[in-house]
């Protein structure tokens, strides 16, 4: 049992210095960016926008939920009029960028992984290589920058469709008026909120295309390869996404 659990460690540890390894080429490669606005749009357009309607369906069911355990926490204890303020709080804080992360690591990560991974075992990187050309520039670079700017955007789109689903359950189901609904929001809005939304949102952002890129370039064994790396991708991303919402909320709070 020690072995396997050492084993577990290990590799742990040895995927963790490969991930930092590959963020540090990405971040020296950074100053070329500019000159690839056309490969950052169009990883910019597929990751990010197209994953709205996804982010949609997530926000909005998110809300709906929290209205209901805030009204079921909330009852014979807390005046109904703090129902907008605390899915607010719960939303912004922390659902809409855990959620989406998860939701971006099973759409984007796994996306990434395998379309890389079938480059690289077709060695369609090696041939970029063997002709000078950089595939951190122009594989990667792109799609991690991309997502993480991005993934800011989709969290807070989710944020206001939550809000908004909480609202709705709490107009049909619970009989609260938008005045009611809404009125105690501003009062306990803060900016840090928001701050803390959109450091989880680029922390989460960078994960899942880092993840991605990362396994990959590390892809072998042809199709069952890609298969086995597609789903490395999203558990890697999954459990480093709530690796880094603890960490997050230790170093925030």
């Amino acid at each position: 049992m020690f072995l396997i659990i050492g084993r577990y460690i290990h590799n742990f540890f040895t995927e963790l210095g490969g991930l930092s390894h590959l963020l540090w080429r990405i971040i020296s490669n950074l100053r070329h960016l500019h000159h690839d606005r056309k490969l950052f749009t169009e990883q910019a357009v597929r990751l990010g926008y197209d994953s709205i309607p996804l982010v949609l369906l997530v926000g909005i069911f998110t809300g709906a939920v929290s209205a209901w355990q805030a009204n079921y926490q909330f009852e014979g204890y807390i005046p109904i009029k703090y129902l907008g303020s605390a899915v607010y709080k719960a939303v912004v804080i922390e659902l809409s960028p855990v959620l989406t992360g998860l939701v971006i690591a099973g759409r984007v990560s796994a996306s990434i992984a395998a379309e890389l991974g079938s480059m690289k075992v077709t060695e369609q990187i090696d041939a970029l290589e063997s002709l000078a050309i950089n595939p951190i520039r122009f594989l990667v670079l792109p799609r991690f920058a991309a997502n993480t700017f991005m993934m800011p955007v989709l969290v807070i789109f989710a944020a206001f469709i939550a809000i908004l689903g909480g609202f709705i359950v709490a107009n049909l189901f619970m009989g609260l008026s938008s005045t009611t609904f809404f009125s105690e929001i501003p009062r306990h809005f803060y900016l840090y909120d928001l701050f803390v939304c959109l450091s989880k949102a680029f922390t989460f952002g960078a994960i899942t295309s880092l993840v991605g890129c990362y396994i990959g370039f590390n892809t072998e064994g042809g199709a069952e390869g890609v298969g086995k790396a597609t789903i490395k991708a999203f558990v890697w991303s999954s459990i480093l996404i709530l690796m880094a919402d603890y960490i997050l909320a230790t170093l925030l709070f």
